[in-house]
């Protein structure tokens, strides 16, 4: 597994509302990092979640939330990454 922020490896952990990176401390329980995460979609997301989250980077108590596995070390650390993945997301 690896930290959807810093793209550190942490291993295999069972990610609950209140589970950090080991590394750089960060929420893991977060849209950001979860596999339906997909912005450009009705709140983000590719599940029916009927509240949206404000804070995509901060732990939240969704129940739809899946650790995305394909999360790489080589992932969008900069603005335009993440403006071109959302390109992708609604056009893709």
């Amino acid at each position: 597994m690896i930290c959807w922020k810093c793209k550190n490896e942490i291993g295999e952990l069972s990610v609950t509302r209140n589970t950090e990176c080991p590394s750089c401390k960060a929420d893991l329980h977060v849209c950001k990092a979860c596999k339906f995460y997909s912005p450009g979609s009705h709140y983000d997301c590719h599940e029916s979640v009927e509240d949206p989250v404000s804070d995509k980077e901060r732990s939240n108590f969704c129940d739809w939330f899946k650790y995305n596995d394909s999360i790489s070390g080589t992932g969008n650390s900069d603005k335009a990454s993440a403006a071109k993945d959302a390109f992708n997301a609604l056009f893709g």
